[in-house]
């Protein structure tokens, strides 16, 4: 068991009034997922994503993949 705790991060790309997500990749490693919520609501819930279908999404957004937003 792990008792390190989410290092949350927000993208610096995130210049846009605070409609964003953060993400804790810093439990990849130990937890095999990536913890994803609302910047707005730090103390709403929280989606845990298996670290390989997170890394596939940005992969895919970074490729262009997904189309453009």
């Amino acid at each position: 068991m792990t008792t390190e705790h989410p290092q949350w991060f927000t993208s610096s790309y995130s210049n846009n009034g605070g409609q964003c997500v953060e993400v804790a990749a810093n439990l990849a490693g130990a937890r095999g997922v990536v913890p994803v919520r609302d910047s707005k609501n730090p103390g709403g819930p929280v989606l845990d994503v298996a670290a390989p279908s997170f890394a596939s999404f940005v992969q895919s957004v970074k490729s262009g993949a997904l189309g453009a937003v």
